[in-house]
């Protein structure tokens, strides 16, 4: 006697079987929601981001601790705003079916043709660091391309978690899109039971040790799983490149968000002997646009355990014999609000925690290089990273460093900007992620590409019928000759 393969694990909390329960009957009965659905579900979603700003803002700053409104504005609600926006301009030529070639054998009259379908219900695990983007982009691809959406926020989200529960929904039924908190009634993180739901689709986006765990869960199911990791992605300055010009761009993600992105500039290469010309410049920057850092414009690190991580990090790197340059001196942030200041960090190598572990925050390592080779003789000795950032006017240098790097995504003359790209894939590579979205690719990622063939009055492969002497080999012979 067989097992219902709908039945769910009665070691999931109820909240959770029942909203996946009630999400995959409701798709059930609409598996192929219209052009016109899915604009109104995507301008609910634009509207929950335009009616409730400041309090989406509030939130977020509550969960911080100190998260500069400017840049929640900016890197979350803007670029959440723009993207469903841009989905539903785009949405008539995502859901068209796309005529494909036929073979030869099946010339003339037939048919070929690709068309998208909703896979179902999806999952989306959210991380804290960009807590509104980083729900909504994926539920706008998942809502564009027809299906059901379940977010499960962070643990470090609470304050944002709650008030997305009260808002969502005005604007969408529970069986359209529901979220939850991390911790559930009992205060146990849900995450573990979240991601073992049989989804059509998952989404994780956090640190490559919890998406093993992830993907583990997903194959019990075979869900299909998109893993947004990190990694220790490398920056590099070539000698024709304006060193001012550099660090500009360089101090800007560095300290953006406190440095807590999976995209950040994770450690530097400059030429040799700019090393101490590069920290000028840096403190000179970082004095022009962060002034006083605890005036509301620079981010808190999210929390204790975080700020501890990095303090450690820090006295290790130095205990190992690196050499610590603060970049504000004079400015010592503020323990008791997690407040830390950027810090640059000459001699290191290997064996410091710094070069092996993703930083996540204001630490900038260091190192220099006499010969480009080298530089990526490195690189590709460590894992892919998720973002590859090169500093020249050199289109050969260009060409080769990208003919020669393998990252999930790479910025020129410029850091951070690809990832915000709505009609650029986002997504890693090997230890930084798996599958994209943003765009069209996240349609298409949560989408099934249906092959279609049909077949047209005249059936030629008929002529290819035993018996195979005569016009069957005939033809099947010139074939082969077209095909020498």
């Amino acid at each position: 006697m067989h097992s219902d393969p709908h039945r769910l694990p009665e070691h999931i909390p109820a909240a959770l079987r029942n909203c996946f329960a009630a999400q995959r009957a409701a798709f059930a009965v609409q598996r192929n929601p219209s052009l016109q659905q899915r604009r109104e579900d995507l301008r609910a979603l634009h509207r929950l981001l335009v009616e409730n700003r400041e309090a989406l803002v509030a939130a977020v700053n509550q969960d911080y601790g100190c998260r500069s409104r400017f840049e929640t504005l900016m890197t979350e609600l803007l670029q959440g705003q723009e993207a469903a926006l841009d989905a539903c301009k785009q949405l008539p030529r995502w859901m068209k079916k796309h005529k494909r070639s036929l073979d030869i054998t099946l010339y003339p009259l037939a048919r070929a043709y690709v068309v998208p379908q909703p896979l179902g219900v999806v999952g989306i695990v959210v991380p804290w660091n960009f807590p509104i983007a980083l729900a909504v982009q994926p539920m706008i691809a998942a809502l564009a391309a027809g299906n059901r959406v379940m977010v499960k926020m962070s643990e470090n989200s609470a304050h944002l978690a709650r008030l997305l529960q009260t808002l969502l929904p005005r604007y969408f039924v529970a069986d359209k899109v529901s979220l939850f908190a991390d911790a559930g009634e009992d205060g146990a993180s849900v995450g573990p039971l979240f991601t073992q739901l049989p989804f059509n689709h998952l989404l994780f986006t956090g640190s490559p040790h919890t998406g093993r765990a992830v993907m583990s869960n997903c194959a019990a199911n075979l869900t299909p799983v998109t893993l947004e990791l990190g990694g220790k992605s490398p920056a590099i300055v070539a000698p024709d490149y304006p060193l001012r010009t550099a660090a500009e761009r360089i101090l800007w993600v560095k300290m953006l968000n406190a440095g807590q992105i999976c995209t950040n500039v994770d450690y530097l290469f400059l030429p040799e002997g700019q090393e101490q010309a590069f920290i000028s410049l840096a403190r000179e920057i970082v004095a022009q646009r962060y002034p006083d850092l605890l005036n509301g414009d620079y981010t808190a690190i999210i929390d204790q355990r975080q700020y501890d991580r990095l303090q450690a990090m820090l006295r290790d790197a130095i205990d190992q014999g690196a050499r610590a340059v603060p970049l504000c001196p004079g400015q010592a942030g503020d323990a008791a609000r997690r407040i830390m200041p950027p810090v640059a960090l000459l001699n290191v190598h290997d064996g410091m925690q710094v070069m092996q572990r993703e930083i996540f925050g204001p630490l900038l390592p260091i190192l220099s290089y006499r010969d480009m080779d080298e530089v990526l003789l490195y690189i590709n000795a460590r894992p892919n990273p998720l973002a590859l950032y090169l500093f020249s006017h050199s289109r050969p240098l260009q060409a080769q460093v990208l003919s020669q790097t393998l990252s999930g995504g790479v910025t020129l003359n410029d850091t951070l900007l690809h990832s915000g790209q709505h009609h650029l894939p986002f997504g890693g590579v090997g230890a930084s992620g798996m599958g994209h979205y943003h765009g069209l690719e996240g349609f298409l990622t949560f989408s099934k590409l249906r092959p279609v063939f049909q077949q047209g009055p005249l059936r030629t492969v008929s002529l290819l019928q035993p018996p195979y002497s005569g016009l069957p080999g005939k033809i099947l012979d010139f074939i082969f000759w077209r095909n020498r």
